[in-house]
């Protein structure tokens, strides 16, 4: 048993660490495709780590410790968020009561140091980008915690791994009709958290509509980096989540298990590319009615439940 456990740890931690950027090669890949262009190889964003952590740094004078600290401490908090998520049907590395706390509020620390280097630097851009973030997010995170909620109450556990493994599926609609909204809303917290298409564009330039790339415009090199392997890491845990609503399959054999597991996260990466294949980008706007659309799905599914 201990040995089992030991190479589900290492097989998650493998995947953590290695598969993120992986899902933003399938993302621009199938953009690519649907545009009718051969696009990118799925490994470019692998290249682009490899050539940033080789390069030097540019650090302006007026910036302080907080600057540089800011992409270290997001990273090292997605990433112990990552190890209180469960992959698909085997526990996470980390649990205990409450955990789900934890986890949220892991996302509420990344976002707060990415702002706070943001703000450092004393660039009007980033300040800008700094305050959509986090105006967006008083929406996006009472989203996320009544997604919880309903997980919570629906499997009578404050764990994790016992919430996503509990007998959730969305599929017996009636039945279901709370996990049903709760995936629509989360599904919308994913692109918000990870600045997709339509609430924001992650390959844009220009300045006066940027929101997550505008708060990353003075870091360089390895800072950069870290940045850009961050938020590929976001999107992998919140696939995650979200896989457990939406497909909660399992072969009963582990290493099927977890083959399934990495099929179903690059079809939530395929999903998201088709999306942004066929709609543009909202008014900035438009943005917190789409989210606060997302907080009521949220908060409506905890409302049928609790009724």
């Amino acid at each position: 048993m201990l040995g089992m456990g030991l190479i589900e740890t290492l097989i998650h931690l493998m995947l953590l660490l290695l598969l993120p950027p992986l899902l933003l090669g399938v993302i621009n890949k199938t953009k690519a495709l649907a545009a009718g262009r051969v696009g990118a190889p799925y490994l470019q964003l692998y290249y682009d780590l490899f050539k940033l952590m080789r390069k030097g740094m540019v650090l302006s004078t007026t910036t302080t410790w907080i600057f540089p600290a800011g992409p270290v401490i997001t990273l090292a908090a997605v990433m112990l968020a990552g190890l209180l998520i469960p992959f698909g049907p085997f526990n996470a590395p980390i649990a205990f009561a409450g955990d789900l706390i934890l986890f949220a509020y892991l996302f509420g620390l990344a976002r707060f140091f990415t702002t706070a280097a943001a703000l450092d630097t004393g660039s009007a851009f980033e300040g800008m980008g700094a305050a959509r973030e986090v105006t967006f997010a008083c929406l996006s995170e009472p989203a996320l915690f009544f997604a919880l909620l309903v997980l919570a109450k629906k499997t009578g556990s404050l764990t994790l791994n016992h919430m996503l493994h509990g007998p959730i599926t969305v599929f017996p609609a009636p039945a279901e009709a709370p996990l049903v909204l709760v995936a629509l809303g989360l599904f919308v917290v994913l692109l918000a958290e990870t600045c997709r298409i339509p609430i924001d564009d992650p390959n844009t330039h220009l300045e006066l509509t940027m929101i997550h790339e505008a708060m990353s415009l003075d870091h360089s090199g390895p800072l950069l980096g870290v940045i850009l392997y961050a938020s590929a890491l976001k999107l992998f845990i919140l696939s995650a989540l979200l896989l457990h609503l939406v497909a909660p399959f399992q072969s009963g054999y582990m290493y099927l298990d977890w083959l399934l597991f990495v099929v179903e996260t690059f079809g939530v990466a395929v999903l998201i590319g088709i999306l942004e294949s066929l709609m543009a980008r909202l008014q900035m706007k438009r943005v917190p009615y789409l989210l606060t659309g997302a907080l009521l799905l949220c908060g409506a599914g905890f409302i049928l439940l609790v009724r």
